[in-house]
């Protein structure tokens, strides 16, 4: 079963539970999901694989507001956008622990062969695509820096 189809599966289940915010997160997952689908870089088919990357980037967007909330001494909103992160992340990869990415990223270095903080690039531009939605970008990025220092 892929995302696509667990997300619309859960839907019902949320609508028959009347859990407003699960609703609310999957209907927006699954909005997002079929706009990736018509979009040039899935051409009509979804992978899991760009589903990961569409709701990863919802889980982002959403702490972001969350945070923004917060600040603004709105905390009911804040809330809100934590849940609906919550329920999304149950549908992306298992995070990775500190000490998992720094292997993984040793080994993309020494895949990639750099050896200085000149080839960043080389590295990000491996990194991101291998760890995408098993770690967030900044992280990845200030590992492969201390790495590479």
């Amino acid at each position: 079963m892929t995302i696509f189809d667990k997300v619309s599966e859960d839907i019902k289940t949320a609508m028959i539970a009347q859990n407003k915010i699960e609703l609310m997160a999957l209907r927006n997952i699954k909005k997002e999901l079929l706009e990736a689908k018509t979009s040039k870089e899935a051409a009509g088919n979804l992978t899991d694989e760009i589903a990961v990357k569409v709701i990863s980037k919802i889980v982002k967007q959403n702490r972001d507001a969350a945070q923004v909330f917060t600040e603004q001494n709105r905390p009911e909103l804040a809330e809100e956008y934590n849940a609906q992160s919550e329920v999304m992340q149950r549908y992306l990869p298992a995070r990775m622990s500190d000490e998992a990415l720094t292997a993984a990223v040793r080994d993309i270095i020494a895949q990639v062969g750099a050896t200085s903080v000149k080839e960043l690039g080389k590295v990000m531009a491996v990194a991101s695509r291998t760890l995408a939605g098993k770690a967030d970008g900044r992280d990845i990025s200030d590992k492969v820096k201390s790495l590479l220092n």
